[in-house]
C-alpha cells in the first residue's frame, strides 16, 4: 500500500501520512466486508494492511519523531510511543489469530478493535504531530521518508519502542 508523497494534496509529508492512515483503515474495512471471498486472498489483504501499518509506525518512530521539537512535544510523543506499542501488540495478536485458524467472527472483532485503536490514535497524531513534520525534517530526511512511503520495507526484526 505504497503512498506517493507527490500524489497527496499539496505534496507534504503530513498529508501523505494522513492519506496512508486512511488507506490502511480502508484496507482493514475491506477485509472485514469480504467474508464471502477466498480465505487466502482475504488473509493476504489483511496481512498487507498490517505490514503497511508496521512500516508506517517505523517511519514515525525512527525518522520523524527524532526530529520533532522535544520541548513542546515531549508528552504527545510519549503518548504516540505508548499507543504504537498497543497497536503493535494488537497486530501481533491479529496475525496469530489469522494463522491459528480463528473464526471469521473473531477476526472481524479483532479488526474492529484495531480500527478503534487506530481511530483514537490518529485523532491525536494527525492534528498534533503531523503539522510539525514538514518544517522539522530536512529536505534529505523528507526524501528518505518519501522513498520509504512509496514502497520501502520495514527492516527485518524491527519492533516499535513500546511493543
Amino acid at each position: 500500500m505504497p503512498v506517493n508523497v507527490s500524489s497527496a494534496p499539496g505534496g507534504s509529508l503530513a498529508e501523505a501520512f494522513t492519506k496512508e492512515h486512511h488507506e490502511i483503515d480502508v484496507a482493514i474495512e475491506k477485509y472485514m466486508a469480504s467474508t464471502h471471498d477466498d480465505p487466502e486472498s482475504r488473509a493476504k489483504m489483511l496481512l498487507e494492511a498490517v505490514s503497511a501499518l508496521r512500516r508506517h509506525i517505523y517511519l514515525e518512530e525512527e525518522v520523524v519523531f527524532r526530529h520533532l521539537p522535544r520541548a513542546t512535544l515531549m508528552m504527545p510523543l510519549m503518548v504516540m510511543h505508548r499507543e504504537h506499542g498497543e497497536l503493535w501488540r494488537r497486530m501481533d495478536a491479529l496475525e496469530e489469530s489469522l494463522q491459528g485458524g480463528s473464526t471469521d467472527e473473531q477476526l472481524v472483532a479483532d479488526c474492529q478493535e484495531l480500527l478503534s485503536l487506530l481511530e483514537n490514535h490518529n485523532s491525536k497524531e494527525e492534528p498534533i504531530i503531523y503539522p510539525q513534520m514538514d518544517a522539522a525534517l530536512s529536505v534529505l530526511e523528507q526524501q528518505q521518508v518519501a522513498h520509504l512511503l512509496a514502497g520501502g520495507a520495514l527492516p527485518e526484526g524491527w519492533i516499535c519502542q513500546d511493543a
